[in-house]
């Protein structure tokens, strides 16, 4: 079972991103407070779940949290300010949508910047800790994968349905068959070394 709270009796939202690690797309990120007696028996880190699951607790955190949001920061300001202040950003902005003020961030990871003067602490692997972080991590991926989606409507060449912008052999194979599109992150390497070398 994941821990409920990490400070018993303040408002703790849990906060965390999806999409850090793909070429193409925004960055997502969600804050969830949940009920300080919630709890599920599928609750995990999202990505130890799968489509179906996922589904199923993003309309069970939907119904139960407390207050819930989520935001995302764009392929151009993932390119301006590099990916990791990019999904600080993402979190920021979710936070500040939250429509109960939380005493207290749980975020997953180890890099963060404060949001005024609440207190925070940095959890790695927190997804898998914390009740509150593994439903943010639900949220935001769903959120994204959702979005990917819509885009893959706009280029259906690079499979976004399916890879949802990650760095798939697929993936990378289209984007040198079709080129990158507005969608793909100028910042980061398109295609490895040895890709290159292969076609060229």
């Amino acid at each position: 079972m994941l821990k409920a709270f990490y400070n018993k009796g303040l408002i703790e939202a849990g906060c965390d991103e999806a999409g850090r690690g793909c070429l193409a797309g925004p960055v997502f990120a969600a804050a969830v407070i949940l009920p300080p007696e919630f709890s599920h028996p599928l609750l995990n880190d999202s990505k130890k779940l799968n489509v179906r699951t996922r589904e199923i607790l993003r309309n069970v955190i939907e119904s139960e949290a407390l207050s819930y949001a989520v935001a995302a920061a764009d392929v151009e300001e993932i390119d301006q300010i590099n990916i990791l202040n990019a999904s600080i950003l993402a979190m920021h902005r979710a936070v500040d949508k939250l429509s109960q003020k939380p005493e207290f961030l749980l975020v997953d990871g180890n890099r963060f910047k404060p949001i005024g003067e609440i207190p925070h602490a940095c959890i790695v692997r927190g997804d898998g800790i914390y009740a509150s972080i593994a439903a943010a991590s639900i949220l935001a991926k769903t959120y994204r994968d959702e979005h990917m989606g819509i885009l893959h409507e706009q280029y259906p060449s690079y499979a976004w349905n399916k890879n949802k912008g990650y760095p798939t052999r697929e993936h990378r194979i289209a984007i040198l068959n079709a080129g990158a599109c507005e969608h793909h992150r100028r910042s980061f390497r398109l295609l490895d070394d040895q890709m290159s070398l292969a076609f060229s």
